[in-house]
């Protein structure tokens, strides 16, 4: 049944919507309209481009910057795109198809889809909202600390470079020679992220309060998350030409700039290197597993949700090739990028990439950083990489978001109608809701418990 998705040429006008009643059908309708409400046409992308940036921005992510080349050095090197491409071509293409498929064919969210194929599945779609919903609230947290960051990257010198600043410790040393440095030492990027950006309170049981600085960022990344979506695919589609394509202006130039350092070259190579023996491990596959699901966004509903708001003619098989493909090539891209500083850093602290190297926010908000700190007009590098990091997890977000506005608006349309009155009351509710459920995330004891290990289990759990 879900064939029909996939179109022939030729056979365009023969095919009918299927969620249309005989009787007002028209043989020559070839672009079939499913109502949300009666009177009410559900909302179309305005061009095919506009899909596909938002699919491409939804899976390009900040996992393809921090995880991607972490997983790929500790997995084998070179020796993990075995396992990494032979996953995406046996489980990610055809997932992502399957999920493209349904999205489209049934013009609902993922409870709706699902429902509609077997009444069985609603509570899968349920589970897959409700997990998409708390996602939500602690990954626009991580958004949160990329504003913060870029607001304080527009200064000379970068608070991070140095020890002369009020939440320094005195173990703080600016030393990047590990050999002169003792078991005490902390760097100055390392003590930014720690004491100035989460205040990292003295233990687990000291919970803390919201701190009003990152509050105020959090709203701000709540806003402009509701500017991307408060009008559906309309607003959407029209921020996408930015956000989804404005990164790969910066990773380029970021990339340009990272192999042209010292050092850049073994970043590179230890890289690439292949550990053939770690082959034979389990941990090895179900990482090349993991990484294709968590960065096509895989069983999170936002494929479905997205690709209900297509033309019911639409051609998704070359749509999902294109999307693993950007997919793909954006990790690979982003992992030259990321071991060519690591390189670097480890010349400069006269150490190997091993020890340098690491995933996550200590890659993103320590690491990087404090490479940008040692290099020429630190402060422009610092935006443009503070920018990239924000649009990256920003398309993300909304498109996220837009899976929870989808599946309440197909659900409880008569409801939002008579009280809410218009859609862009649901969004800014489901914001306000997310920003307070979000607030728990920027305590200072929120820090013991593991952001970076709740997003990773959330992702790898869809497994």
């Amino acid at each position: 049944m879900l064939s029909s998705v996939w179109t022939q040429p030729g056979r365009e006008s023969k095919l009918r919507d299927p969620m249309l009643n005989k009787e007002d059908s028209e043989p020559e309708h070839r672009g079939p309209v499913h109502d949300t409400a009666p009177g009410e046409p559900r909302d179309q992308w305005a061009r095919k481009a506009e899909f596909l940036l938002a699919m491409v921005g939804y899976a390009v992510g900040l996992g393809n910057v921090w995880r991607f080349p972490y997983l790929c050095y500790k997995s084998g090197g070179g020796a993990f795109l075995i396992p990494y491409f032979l996953m995406l071509f046996l489980c990610g293409i055809p997932l992502l198809y399957m999920e493209l498929s349904v999205g489209q064919y049934t013009r609902q969210g993922p409870v709706g889809a699902l429902g509609k194929i077997c009444p069985l599945l609603k509570g899968a779609g349920l589970a897959t909202v409700v997990i998409t919903f708390l996602f939500s609230t602690y990954y626009n947290v991580i958004i949160t600390w990329a504003l913060y960051y870029l607001f304080n990257s527009f200064q000379d010198p970068l608070p991070w470079a140095t020890c002369n600043n009020y939440w320094n410790t005195l173990n703080c040393t600016t030393g990047l020679n590990r050999s002169t440095l003792t078991n005490d030492s902390t760097s100055p990027s390392n003590e930014f992220f720690d004491h100035n950006v989460l205040e990292i309170s003295s233990g687990i049981e000291d919970f803390g309060v919201p701190q009003w600085d990152l509050s105020l960022t959090l709203l701000l990344a709540w806003i402009i998350v509701y500017l991307c979506i408060f009008k559906g695919v309309k607003s959407t589609g029209k921020v996408v030409y930015f956000t989804a394509t404005f990164p790969y202006i910066v990773l380029i130039a970021l990339l340009v700039r990272g192999v042209t350092l010292p050092g850049a070259v073994d970043g590179i190579l230890f890289f690439l290197e292949p550990k053939w023996h770690l082959l034979g491990t389990a941990e090895v596959w179900m990482n090349a597993a993991a990484q294709n699901f968590n960065s096509i966004g895989i069983a999170f509903g936002g494929c479905i949700a997205l690709s209900s708001y297509n033309k019911f003619n639409n051609n998704v098989f070359k749509d999902t090739l294109m999307i693993a493909c950007v997919n793909s090539a954006t990790s690979l891209l982003a992992g030259f990028a990321i071991f060519s500083v690591m390189g670097y850093m480890a010349y400069l602290q006269n150490d190997t990439v091993e020890n340098v190297a690491t995933q996550g926010p200590g890659l993103a908000f320590v690491v990087y950083p404090s490479a940008i700190a040692t290099m020429p007009v630190s402060p422009l590098w610092a935006i443009l990489f503070f920018i990239m990091l924000l649009l990256l997890g920003i398309d993300s977000q909304f498109c996220t978001v837009e899976v929870i506005i989808t599946t309440l608006y197909d659900h409880f349309h008569p409801f939002i109608r008579r009280y809410l009155k218009r859609k862009e009351v649901l969004v800014l509710l489901v914001c306000c809701v997310s920003y307070l459920l979000g607030l728990p995330n920027i305590t200072q004891g929120k820090s013991y418990h593991g952001m970076e290990e709740e997003v990773n289990f959330t992702q790898e759990g869809m497994l």
